[in-house]
Protein backbone atom coordinates (compact mmCIF):
# COMPACT_ATOMS: atom_id res chain seq x y z
CA UNK A 1 0.00 0.00 0.00
CA UNK A 2 3.03 2.24 0.80
CA UNK A 3 4.10 2.24 -2.78
CA UNK A 4 1.12 2.81 -4.08
CA UNK A 5 -0.20 5.76 -2.33
CA UNK A 6 3.62 7.58 -2.91
CA UNK A 7 3.06 6.80 -6.55
CA UNK A 8 0.07 8.65 -5.93
CA UNK A 9 1.14 11.53 -4.62
CA UNK A 10 3.97 11.99 -6.64
CA UNK A 11 1.33 12.09 -9.29
CA UNK A 12 -0.63 14.59 -7.60
CA UNK A 13 1.72 17.42 -6.33
CA UNK A 14 5.21 16.33 -8.12
CA UNK A 15 7.58 18.52 -7.24
CA UNK A 16 6.12 21.90 -5.50
CA UNK A 17 7.57 24.83 -5.70
CA UNK A 18 6.76 26.70 -2.47
CA UNK A 19 8.21 23.60 -0.62
CA UNK A 20 11.23 23.42 -2.53
CA UNK A 21 12.15 27.39 -2.79
CA UNK A 22 12.24 26.97 1.44
CA UNK A 23 13.61 23.79 2.25
CA UNK A 24 16.63 22.06 0.16
CA UNK A 25 15.16 19.18 -1.76
CA UNK A 26 16.38 16.04 -0.41
CA UNK A 27 18.22 15.55 -3.68
CA UNK A 28 19.81 18.59 -3.78
CA UNK A 29 21.15 17.68 -0.24
CA UNK A 30 22.66 14.80 -1.58
CA UNK A 31 24.37 16.65 -4.24
CA UNK A 32 25.56 19.20 -1.93
CA UNK A 33 27.32 16.08 0.47
CA UNK A 34 28.80 14.84 -2.87
CA UNK A 35 29.97 17.82 -4.05
CA UNK A 36 32.02 18.46 -0.64
CA UNK A 37 33.60 15.27 -0.86
CA UNK A 38 34.26 15.85 -4.55
CA UNK A 39 36.10 19.17 -3.46
CA UNK A 40 37.63 17.56 0.04
CA UNK A 41 38.69 13.79 -1.08
CA UNK A 42 39.16 13.58 -5.50
CA UNK A 43 42.84 14.86 -4.79
CA UNK A 44 46.19 12.64 -4.77
CA UNK A 45 47.26 9.57 -6.33
CA UNK A 46 44.75 6.82 -5.14
CA UNK A 47 41.81 8.54 -6.56
CA UNK A 48 40.34 5.49 -7.03
CA UNK A 49 40.20 3.62 -3.90
CA UNK A 50 38.98 7.04 -2.33
CA UNK A 51 35.96 7.57 -4.80
CA UNK A 52 35.36 3.92 -3.80
CA UNK A 53 35.63 4.50 -0.05
CA UNK A 54 33.49 7.79 -0.29
CA UNK A 55 30.75 5.97 -2.30
CA UNK A 56 30.64 3.06 0.77
CA UNK A 57 30.61 5.64 3.33
CA UNK A 58 27.65 7.60 1.41
CA UNK A 59 25.73 4.60 1.14
CA UNK A 60 26.38 3.23 4.62
CA UNK A 61 25.11 7.08 5.51
CA UNK A 62 21.66 6.52 3.76
CA UNK A 63 21.38 3.26 4.62
CA UNK A 64 21.30 4.21 8.01
CA UNK A 65 19.11 7.08 7.88
CA UNK A 66 16.39 5.08 5.81
CA UNK A 67 16.58 2.36 8.69
CA UNK A 68 15.97 5.07 11.04
CA UNK A 69 13.49 6.64 9.45
CA UNK A 70 11.64 3.18 9.22
CA UNK A 71 11.44 3.21 12.84
CA UNK A 72 8.90 6.16 12.64
CA UNK A 73 5.67 4.13 13.69
CA UNK A 74 2.97 4.32 11.05
CA UNK A 75 3.42 4.45 7.08
CA UNK A 76 3.37 8.16 6.26
CA UNK A 77 7.04 8.86 6.67
CA UNK A 78 7.69 5.95 4.55
CA UNK A 79 5.07 7.44 1.69
CA UNK A 80 6.19 10.88 1.71
CA UNK A 81 9.31 10.36 1.18
CA UNK A 82 8.99 7.82 -1.62
CA UNK A 83 6.51 10.46 -3.09
CA UNK A 84 9.62 12.99 -2.81
CA UNK A 85 12.26 10.88 -4.15
CA UNK A 86 10.00 9.84 -7.14
CA UNK A 87 10.29 12.41 -10.16
CA UNK A 88 6.99 10.72 -12.75
CA UNK A 89 5.22 14.27 -12.12
CA UNK A 90 8.59 16.23 -12.36
CA UNK A 91 9.29 14.07 -15.44
CA UNK A 92 6.23 14.35 -17.41
CA UNK A 93 6.04 18.19 -16.74
CA UNK A 94 9.49 18.82 -17.80
CA UNK A 95 9.58 16.87 -20.99
CA UNK A 96 5.99 18.06 -21.97
CA UNK A 97 7.28 21.61 -21.42
CA UNK A 98 10.17 21.02 -24.43
CA UNK A 99 7.04 20.03 -26.59
CA UNK A 100 5.21 23.70 -25.19
CA UNK A 101 8.36 25.47 -26.17
CA UNK A 102 9.08 23.94 -29.44
CA UNK A 103 5.72 25.00 -30.74
CA UNK A 104 6.50 29.03 -29.27
CA UNK A 105 9.81 28.81 -31.81
CA UNK A 106 13.02 26.55 -32.18
CA UNK A 107 15.15 29.07 -29.95
CA UNK A 108 12.44 28.46 -26.90
CA UNK A 109 12.72 24.74 -27.81
CA UNK A 110 16.57 24.63 -27.32
CA UNK A 111 16.26 26.43 -24.21
CA UNK A 112 14.08 24.48 -23.08
CA UNK A 113 15.79 21.26 -23.28
CA UNK A 114 18.80 22.38 -22.14
CA UNK A 115 17.63 22.09 -18.59
CA UNK A 116 17.15 18.66 -18.82
CA UNK A 117 19.94 17.39 -20.99
CA UNK A 118 24.17 17.69 -20.84
CA UNK A 119 24.92 18.06 -24.33
CA UNK A 120 25.13 21.23 -26.69
CA UNK A 121 21.98 22.22 -27.49
CA UNK A 122 22.60 25.78 -29.30
CA UNK A 123 22.98 24.29 -32.68
CA UNK A 124 19.59 21.86 -32.92
CA UNK A 125 17.19 21.95 -35.04
CA UNK A 126 13.38 20.74 -34.08
CA UNK A 127 14.49 17.18 -34.89
CA UNK A 128 17.46 17.44 -32.40
CA UNK A 129 15.73 18.65 -29.96
CA UNK A 130 12.82 16.57 -29.89
CA UNK A 131 15.10 13.13 -29.94
CA UNK A 132 16.78 14.74 -26.83
CA UNK A 133 13.58 14.92 -24.83
CA UNK A 134 12.32 11.71 -25.63
CA UNK A 135 15.61 9.98 -25.07
CA UNK A 136 15.78 11.98 -21.28
CA UNK A 137 11.95 10.99 -21.08
CA UNK A 138 13.02 7.09 -21.88
CA UNK A 139 15.95 7.71 -19.65
CA UNK A 140 14.59 9.10 -16.24
CA UNK A 141 11.29 7.02 -16.58
CA UNK A 142 14.19 4.43 -15.56
CA UNK A 143 16.43 6.39 -13.23
CA UNK A 144 13.64 8.64 -11.43
CA UNK A 145 10.35 6.48 -11.79
CA UNK A 146 10.88 2.81 -12.08
CA UNK A 147 14.45 1.97 -9.87
CA UNK A 148 13.38 4.14 -7.40
CA UNK A 149 10.23 2.06 -7.00
CA UNK A 150 11.79 -1.11 -7.55
CA UNK A 151 14.76 -0.66 -4.51
CA UNK A 152 11.76 0.63 -2.15
CA UNK A 153 10.23 -2.85 -2.76
CA UNK A 154 13.22 -4.63 -2.60
CA UNK A 155 14.56 -3.20 0.47
CA UNK A 156 12.20 -0.65 1.53
CA UNK A 157 13.59 3.54 2.79
CA UNK A 158 17.39 2.03 3.08
CA UNK A 159 17.24 0.57 -0.57
CA UNK A 160 15.55 3.24 -1.42
CA UNK A 161 18.08 6.17 -0.35
CA UNK A 162 21.25 3.94 -0.96
CA UNK A 163 19.61 3.94 -4.76
CA UNK A 164 19.16 7.30 -5.09
CA UNK A 165 22.36 8.69 -3.81
CA UNK A 166 24.44 6.08 -5.61
CA UNK A 167 22.15 8.17 -8.61
CA UNK A 168 23.10 11.24 -7.72
CA UNK A 169 26.62 10.73 -7.41
CA UNK A 170 26.75 9.05 -10.96
CA UNK A 171 25.21 11.83 -12.39
CA UNK A 172 27.74 14.55 -10.56
CA UNK A 173 31.04 12.57 -10.77
CA UNK A 174 30.48 9.13 -12.76
CA UNK A 175 31.67 11.23 -16.24
CA UNK A 176 35.12 10.03 -17.86
CA UNK A 177 36.73 13.13 -17.51
CA UNK A 178 40.21 13.45 -16.44
CA UNK A 179 38.82 14.98 -12.55
CA UNK A 180 36.16 12.04 -12.27
CA UNK A 181 37.34 8.65 -14.46
CA UNK A 182 39.01 7.97 -11.42
CA UNK A 183 37.23 9.04 -8.18
CA UNK A 184 33.63 8.52 -9.90
CA UNK A 185 34.44 5.17 -11.01
CA UNK A 186 32.77 3.13 -8.07
CA UNK A 187 29.33 5.64 -8.66
CA UNK A 188 29.28 4.73 -11.96
CA UNK A 189 29.85 1.20 -11.66
CA UNK A 190 27.46 0.65 -9.05
CA UNK A 191 24.93 2.97 -10.47
CA UNK A 192 25.09 0.18 -13.44
CA UNK A 193 24.75 -2.54 -10.92
CA UNK A 194 21.87 -0.82 -9.82
CA UNK A 195 19.91 -0.31 -12.47
CA UNK A 196 20.74 -3.71 -14.62
CA UNK A 197 17.27 -4.95 -13.37
CA UNK A 198 15.37 -1.75 -13.63
CA UNK A 199 16.20 -0.70 -16.91
CA UNK A 200 15.17 -3.59 -18.40
CA UNK A 201 11.44 -4.03 -16.57
CA UNK A 202 11.09 -0.03 -17.80
CA UNK A 203 11.78 -1.42 -21.22
CA UNK A 204 9.27 -4.18 -20.87
CA UNK A 205 6.37 -1.73 -19.60
CA UNK A 206 7.30 0.81 -22.27
CA UNK A 207 7.09 -2.03 -25.41
CA UNK A 208 3.49 -3.28 -23.47
CA UNK A 209 1.96 -0.05 -23.60
CA UNK A 210 3.37 0.78 -26.70
CA UNK A 211 1.35 -2.23 -28.43
CA UNK A 212 4.43 -3.46 -30.44
CA UNK A 213 4.31 -7.27 -30.81
CA UNK A 214 7.70 -7.62 -31.45
CA UNK A 215 10.01 -7.51 -28.62
CA UNK A 216 13.50 -9.09 -30.48
CA UNK A 217 14.33 -5.15 -32.04
CA UNK A 218 14.58 -4.41 -28.48
CA UNK A 219 16.47 -6.80 -27.32
CA UNK A 220 19.02 -6.66 -30.34
CA UNK A 221 19.56 -2.86 -30.32
CA UNK A 222 19.77 -2.26 -26.64
CA UNK A 223 22.68 -3.90 -26.43
CA UNK A 224 24.67 -2.44 -28.39
CA UNK A 225 23.92 0.51 -26.40
CA UNK A 226 27.22 2.90 -25.02
CA UNK A 227 25.30 2.30 -21.94
CA UNK A 228 24.92 -0.81 -20.51
CA UNK A 229 21.34 0.39 -18.71
CA UNK A 230 20.03 3.55 -21.13
CA UNK A 231 20.27 1.28 -23.95
CA UNK A 232 16.86 -0.35 -22.84
CA UNK A 233 14.43 1.85 -22.24
CA UNK A 234 15.93 4.14 -25.16
CA UNK A 235 15.17 1.32 -27.71
CA UNK A 236 12.03 0.42 -26.57
CA UNK A 237 10.79 4.19 -26.75
CA UNK A 238 12.61 4.34 -30.00
CA UNK A 239 10.78 0.96 -31.48
CA UNK A 240 7.22 1.42 -29.58
CA UNK A 241 6.71 4.96 -31.30
CA UNK A 242 8.70 4.06 -34.59
CA UNK A 243 11.10 7.11 -34.36
CA UNK A 244 14.44 7.39 -34.76
CA UNK A 245 17.11 7.99 -31.42
CA UNK A 246 20.45 8.85 -30.28
CA UNK A 247 22.32 9.55 -33.19
CA UNK A 248 25.58 11.81 -33.47
CA UNK A 249 25.87 15.01 -30.89
CA UNK A 250 27.79 17.31 -29.78
CA UNK A 251 29.10 17.45 -25.82
CA UNK A 252 31.33 20.67 -25.26
CA UNK A 253 31.99 21.26 -28.43
CA UNK A 254 33.35 17.74 -29.96
CA UNK A 255 30.98 16.18 -32.09
CA UNK A 256 30.29 12.55 -31.19
CA UNK A 257 29.05 10.21 -34.18
CA UNK A 258 26.68 7.64 -32.07
CA UNK A 259 25.07 5.64 -34.32
CA UNK A 260 20.53 5.83 -34.34
CA UNK A 261 18.78 3.55 -32.16
CA UNK A 262 15.40 2.02 -34.87
CA UNK A 263 17.89 4.29 -37.29
CA UNK A 264 14.46 3.13 -39.88
CA UNK A 265 12.31 5.08 -37.57
CA UNK A 266 11.26 8.15 -38.38
CA UNK A 267 14.01 10.98 -38.11
CA UNK A 268 11.52 13.84 -38.67
CA UNK A 269 10.51 14.66 -35.41
CA UNK A 270 8.58 17.44 -33.74
CA UNK A 271 5.98 18.62 -30.91
CA UNK A 272 3.58 15.86 -31.25
CA UNK A 273 6.32 13.14 -30.65
CA UNK A 274 7.03 14.58 -27.66
CA UNK A 275 3.23 14.86 -27.03
CA UNK A 276 2.94 10.43 -27.64
CA UNK A 277 6.02 10.18 -25.30
CA UNK A 278 4.13 11.89 -22.63
CA UNK A 279 0.64 9.86 -23.17
CA UNK A 280 3.32 6.25 -23.07
CA UNK A 281 5.27 7.69 -19.83
CA UNK A 282 1.68 7.90 -18.00
CA UNK A 283 0.45 4.95 -19.20
CA UNK A 284 3.62 3.16 -17.96
CA UNK A 285 3.22 4.73 -14.60
CA UNK A 286 -0.35 3.59 -14.91
CA UNK A 287 0.78 -0.35 -15.75
CA UNK A 288 3.18 -0.03 -13.05
CA UNK A 289 0.32 1.46 -10.09
CA UNK A 290 -1.78 -1.55 -11.49
CA UNK A 291 1.42 -4.29 -11.27
CA UNK A 292 1.61 -2.92 -7.40
CA UNK A 293 -1.93 -2.64 -6.60
CA UNK A 294 -2.26 -6.57 -7.87
CA UNK A 295 0.92 -7.66 -6.25
CA UNK A 296 -0.36 -5.65 -3.26
CA UNK A 297 -3.50 -8.05 -2.89
CA UNK A 298 -1.84 -10.72 -3.67
CA UNK A 299 1.00 -10.67 -1.07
Amino acid sequence: MTLILGMLLDALLGEPRWLWSRIPHPAVAMGRLIGWCDRSFNTGPRRRLMGTMTLIELCILAGVIGWLLQLIPGKVVDVVILAILLAQRSLVDHVQAVGDALRLSLGDGRRSVAMIVGRDTQDMDTAAVTRSAIESAAENLSDGVIAPLFWFAVAGLPGLLIYKVTNTADSMIGYRTPRHAEFGWAAARFDDLLNLIPARLTAALIWAVASRPNPAPIMQEAPLHRSPNAGWPEAAMAHGLDIALSGPRSYEGALRDYPFVNAAGRHDLGPDDIDQTVRVLWRTWALTLVLSVLATILI
